[in-house]
């Protein structure tokens, strides 16, 4: 149903301002804010495990996104998605 399309996509959008406004920013990077830019949302009609739910995504496209939210041997982990989904995901 086209409502439930759009209400999952309200709420990713909910989750997504979270993220922006959780995301780390290095001013010493060569391009500071890139990360806290790059977040994006999505849905379809067409989701779950026999493509008949809606479903909406919530991703970050910068390639180092998942050392963000996980961490490396050098960087802790700052879990921006998973906050902003606790956050964030609430009836809002």
């Amino acid at each position: 149903m086209p409502g439930m399309q759009a209400e999952m996509l309200r709420r990713a959008e909910v989750i997504k301002g979270v993220a922006v406004a959780l995301s780390p920013v290095d001013e010493r990077s060569p391009h500071p804010g890139h990360y806290k830019a790059s977040w994006e949302t999505s849905s379809t009609a067409r989701g779950g495990r026999r493509r008949d739910r809606a479903v909406a995504y919530v991703r970050n496209t910068s390639y180092y996104a998942r050392w963000v939210e996980y961490g490396t041997e050098k960087v802790h982990a700052h879990h921006v998605l998973l906050r902003a989904a606790q956050m964030g995901g609430r009836n809002q």
